[in-house]
C-alpha cells in the first residue's frame, strides 16, 4: 500500500472509531488495574522479620503487594508510615521488653509511665492497637501471674479507653523460643480479658506460638474468638515460611477467622528461609488471601 493511502484509510478508520467512541463512552475510560487481593484479609507484616531491608524500601514493596499495614513499628517511624500511606497495625515503644512485664509488680511503675506516655501518641498518630507482655514467671503462679497483670493494667486502661486505643497481649511459645513465659496458654490469656472486662484488652494470638503450645487451633478460634483483637502467622516447625513445608494449613484457619467476623489484621511473622525475601512474603500473603 502507498503511503498516502495508508494515510487515507488510516485517518478513516481513526474517525470511525472515534465515532464508536462517542457513541459508547465506556470505551474511552482507562482501563484500571485489578487488584491482587479478594479484600476478604487486612494483611500486614512484622518488620523485625525482614529488616535487613531498609524501611523506606520495604515500605515501597509492601504498596506493590497491596499489603496496607506493618507491625512492631515505634513513634519513631511513623513519619516514614505516613509518608508510604502504611498503616502502623501493632505499635510498640510501651513495654519493657518480652521477659519483664505486667505480671511483675516490681515492673508496674516503670510500665505504668511508659504506656501512660504512649497511648496518647498512638491515638495522636490515627493508630489503635499496642503491645504488651505477661513477662516471665520467675516463681510466680499462674494465678499471682493474672493478679499482678490485672492490677497493673487497670492502672492505664481508662486512659486506653479514653483515647480508643487497645492494649493486646501476645501469647507466646514457653517450650521453644520463650522458656517460662507466662502468657503461654490462650485460657489464661482470655482469663485475663474476663477479670479486666473491657474491649480495650485483647489477646494478639499468633498461630505458630499456640500450635506450639496447645495446637487445636481453630476449634480455640471459634471458641475465644472475641477475646482476640489480632492474629500473627509462622511456620511450625521452624517459624518459616507457610507453606506445605509445615504441618499448619493457613486457608483454612484464615477462613476459620473470617467465619467469627474479625475485621483485624492478620501480620505475617515468618522468618524467610528464601534468598528472596519478598517473593517469600508474597507467597505468604497470597497464602492467606481467602
Amino acid at each position: 500500500m502507498k503511503r498516502r493511502q495508508f494515510i487515507g484509510t488510516s485517518t478513516a478508520a481513526g474517525l470511525g472509531m472515534l465515532a464508536i467512541q462517542q457513541t459508547y463512552g465506556h470505551l474511552t475510560k482507562p482501563e484500571l488495574p485489578i487488584s491482587k487481593r479478594k479484600g476478604n484479609i487486612n494483611h500486614s507484616v512484622c518488620y523485625w522479620c525482614y529488616n535487613s531491608i531498609p524501611l523506606d524500601t520495604f515500605l515501597e514493596h509492601l504498596k506493590s503487594l497491596e499489603i496496607g499495614a506493618i507491625d512492631l513499628v515505634g513513634p519513631d517511624d511513623w513519619p516514614l508510615l505516613q509518608k508510604h500511606n502504611i498503616h502502623a497495625s501493632m505499635c510498640w515503644g510501651a513495654e519493657l521488653g518480652l521477659t519483664e512485664g505486667w505480671n511483675d509488680t516490681k515492673n508496674h511503675p516503670a510500665l505504668i509511665k511508659n504506656y501512660t506516655d504512649m497511648i496518647p501518641k498512638v491515638a495522636d498518630a490515627g493508630y489503635t492497637n499496642l503491645i504488651c507482655f505477661s513477662g516471665n514467671r520467675n516463681g510466680l503462679s499462674d494465678e499471682e501471674g493474672l493478679r499482678n497483670c490485672k492490677d497493673g493494667l487497670e492502672q492505664v486502661l481508662p486512659l486506653a479507653e479514653r483515647f480508643g486505643v487497645v492494649l493486646h497481649m501476645e501469647l507466646l511459645n514457653s517450650k521453644v523460643d520463650h522458656k517460662d513465659h507466662m502468657c503461654d496458654h490462650s485460657s489464661w490469656g482470655v482469663d485475663l480479658c474476663r477479670s479486666l472486662g473491657t474491649d480495650n484488652f485483647k489477646l494478639l494470638y499468633d498461630i505458630y506460638h499456640m500450635q506450639i503450645m496447645e495446637g487445636d487451633v481453630i476449634r480455640t478460634i471459634r471458641e475465644y474468638h472475641e477475646y482476640i483483637g489480632h492474629y500473627h502467622t509462622g511456620g511450625n516447625p521452624g517459624r518459616h515460611e507457610i507453606d506445605e513445608t509445615q504441618e499448619l494449613y493457613y486457608p483454612a484457619i484464615m477462613k476459620a477467622i473470617l467465619e467469627t467476623g474479625f475485621k483485624g489484621h492478620v501480620a505475617q511473622e515468618f522468618i524467610p528461609s528464601w534468598e528472596d525475601k519478598i517473593a517469600a512474603l508474597e507467597q505468604g500473603v497470597n497464602i492467606c488471601d481467602v
